[in-house]
């Protein structure tokens, strides 16, 4: 397959662009190194505070990372009561619903980072080390962002370059010959120019049987000051990952559930291996105390290649239903590669008119995605052929001869899109605020299927819009409500060969926000509505064919509270009821089976709450602090197909804490999964689940400088 050389040509013409163009970043005018803060101006956002923006938001902070001892970008997602795991691809992606609603169950999850597109492709399993804070923006974003889910975007705020010299390294022990080193530096190279480079390796057995893995991530960026109104930053980030293709366990009616550490793929099919390589370019320009303009550029290329023996999922070749021990596995082989080059250009900053003042926010953006997709499969002809690369559930003795393969997926699918948007948010008073957006997209996709030399093309454009009011009850206490319009694009084409309609989605949304300086209390409360259309099915007048016919729904309450109970003792809680279902029949597409109106959506639970308590302490006269954390999930739909399968709900207890021995050096220590429940994380079928890990112990040793 291609290497990223295509992408990488891409990214130097656009360098040539992007340095061309008379852009900008915001930050301190201060001239002493030790004293300058570099401020970087969000993309999408403008001069307006999160909490008079009229959209529920979560902000997860580096801080409550680390304290947490939280490795992955999947992790850190748990913190959101809004947010449900879904399929994670064997172990090899990160995926995740909002508010009920995930996208395509067969590809990574989309969000952002920086602003710019992290999810397309396919980049393994996201370490934290980079990650400076995560944003979950609920609620749908195509007026601003896009095709997206009406559930909400989230996007990673990566660490940037200080001048102040600041580092550290930390080192971790845990459960399942875990260990883990990270670290982080930054500092002035001299009066305009600032570095910082950080990374980590981690190395594990795992706790499913056979199924250790391998992560390495290295993130160097630069800062460089042109002047007092105009800088440039650049970022790159690299991450490789190895570990088996792993579906998990199968479970099945009546039968005792297999224990969590069963793997069911083939030992000596070896690791799936990700390598990925993302570029960030942003220049930003104050061109008034009141405008910014900012310009960026960026570029990610993702390979995924490996072997894999998954349960058969069709049933007439699956030969446990016939006695409830032998399973039927499929071998496959995938060689994936993805290029995506992005670029934008916002303009952002506040005028005054007939006494109004206007936010605004306009902008244009586009990118150009490539995917190559090459797939060798073999599957039994039936249930007697199934026996050759079978196995005992709870004796399994794997085969030694692999059957042969052939060739299953060629094909490349190429992706471009140009959008333009505008924002304003007007203080219509004191009190009173009016946000209007809208957004226009053109978007074309072409399939070029070189197994039957088959070239599918579409074009598409899209008018998106958003309105929004907050108004002021009283000194930080805001209600406010908003309507927006939403859009994902489908691939393919139905029986005349016409493109799909893309899903549409509306969602309503009204709350509240307040903060109080009494137990410096922060509270959030939601009410939420999302629908969407043109889900893809069966069609039901032409045999073979796919039609956008589907409708779901999703609704339900959010609730957020931090308060500090003394000076000493911090409460979190958050709870969320989302309802998310089919809102009329539809034939799955992928099984041909009829799902009628009221199937509820996959993997989303009812109910899911969160509780965290912290005590600051002195140990031996060391400052130090303890902590638990509560979470709960209710059970939830494990098959998109056979809505009878469901996942038990379950409780989570993790304690965790550290003890400061000097200015530099700290101890943290964690425990995971404390009961030791016995859980189901997620499912794609009943026999493609995912068992959740059982009680873990960590150490972390951190030394900063």
């Amino acid at each position: 397959m291609k290497s990223f050389s295509r992408t990488r040509i891409s990214l130097a013409l656009g360098l040539g662009f992007l340095v061309g163009s008379q852009v900008t970043f915001a930050q301190s005018n201060d001239t002493e190194i030790e004293n300058i803060e570099i401020i970087h101006r969000q993309a999408y956002r403008g001069d307006i505070p999160l909490s008079q923006t009229p959209q529920a938001i979560d902000v997860i902070g580096s801080q409550q990372i680390n304290e947490l001892g939280i490795n992955s970008f999947q992790n850190v997602l748990d913190l959101s009561s809004s947010i449900a795991r879904q399929n994670s691809f064997g172990g090899m992606w990160d995926s995740f619903a909002i508010r009920g609603f995930a996208g395509d169950e067969n590809l990574p999850s989309a969000f952002l980072i920086n602003g710019f597109s992290g999810g397309r492709g396919f980049s393994g399993n996201r370490d934290s080390v980079n990650i400076e804070s995560v944003e979950i923006m609920k609620g749908p974003g195509s007026a601003l962002y896009g095709r997206g889910e009406p559930g909400g975007t989230v996007n990673i705020i990566t660490k940037k370059p200080q001048f102040s010299q600041l580092g550290y390294l930390q080192t971790s022990l845990a459960s399942e010959h875990f260990r883990r080193i990270e670290g982080d530096i930054t500092g002035a190279m001299n009066d305009n120019l600032a570095y910082r480079i950080n990374g980590a390796y981690a190395k594990s057995d795992g706790f499913r049987d056979g199924v250790g893995f391998e992560k390495a991530s290295l993130n160097p960026s630069l800062y460089w000051r042109i002047s007092n109104r105009t800088s440039l930053l650049w970022e790159t980030e690299y991450a490789h990952q190895a570990a088996p293709f792993d579906r998990g366990i199968v479970v099945l009616d009546d039968i005792t559930p297999l224990k969590r550490q069963t793997f069911l793929g083939q030992p000596d099919d070896g690791d799936t291996k990700v390598k990925a390589l993302g570029q960030q370019l942003v220049l930003q320009h104050r061109l008034t105390s009141e405008w910014d303009l900012s310009v960026g550029l960026g570029y990610r290329g993702s390979e995924l290649t490996g072997y894999s023996s998954d349960a058969e999922l069709s049933a007439s070749r699956q030969l446990i239903y016939l006695d409830g021990e032998t399973l039927s596995r499929q071998r496959r082989y995938r060689d994936y590669e993805a290029s995506d080059v992005s670029a934008r250009t916002e303009l952002s900053g506040s005028i005054s008119a007939a006494g109004i003042e206007h936010h605004l926010l306009m902008g244009t953006d586009g990118y150009d995605y490539q995917l190559d997709s090459y797939q060798q499969r073999w599957r039994a002809a039936n249930a007697d052929d199934a026996r050759q690369y079978a196995i005992n559930i709870y004796h399994p003795v794997y085969p030694t001869i692999k059957p042969e393969m052939s060739t299953l997926t060629d094909r490349r699918e190429s992706q471009t899109s140009v959008g333009v948007y505008a924002q304003d948010q007007m203080d219509l008073s004191d009190k009173l605020k009016l946000m209007l957006g809208l957004r226009f997209d053109d978007f074309s996709q072409t399939i070029e299927n070189y197994l039957s030399a088959v070239s599918n093309k579409q074009s598409q454009t899209q008018l998106s819009s958003r309105t929004g009011i907050v108004y002021t009850l009283a000194e930080n206490l805001h209600v406010y409500a908003n309507y927006a319009e939403g859009f994902r694009p489908n691939s393919g084409s139905d029986v005349n060969g016409k493109a799909f309609d893309p899903e549409q989605s509306k969602s309503y949304e009204a709350g509240m926000k307040w903060e109080a300086p009494v137990l410096n209390l922060a509270t959030t409360f939601t009410l939420f509505k999302a629908e969407k259309s043109n889900v893809l099915g069966v069609d039901p007048v032409n045999s073979g064919f796919t039609a956008a016919l589907g409708e779901a729904q999703s609704s339900g309450v959010e609730w957020d509270l931090h308060a500090d109970l003394t000076p000493d003792t911090q409460l979190e809680v958050n709870y969320a009821y989302t309802d998310a279902h089919l809102t009329n029949s539809l034939v799955n597409a992928d099984w041909g089976v009829e799902l009628p109106a009221g199937t509820p959506l996959v993997n989303i639970p009812l109910h899911t709450g969160q509780l965290t308590l912290r005590q600051q302490l002195s140990l031996l006269g060391k400052a130090s602090q303890v902590a638990f954390r509560v979470f709960y999930t209710s059970s939830r739909s494990g098959d998109t197909v056979e809505p009878s399968y469901q996942l038990p709900g379950y409780s989570l207890v993790n304690l965790f804490g550290y003890t400061q021995f000097s200015d530099a050096l700290q101890l943290r220590w964690q425990v995971n999964n404390l009961l030791n429940e016995d859980y189901l994380a997620s499912s794609y079928s009943r026999l493609w689940t995912m068992p959740g890990q059982g009680r873990e112990f960590k150490l972390s040793l951190e030394y900063q400088f």
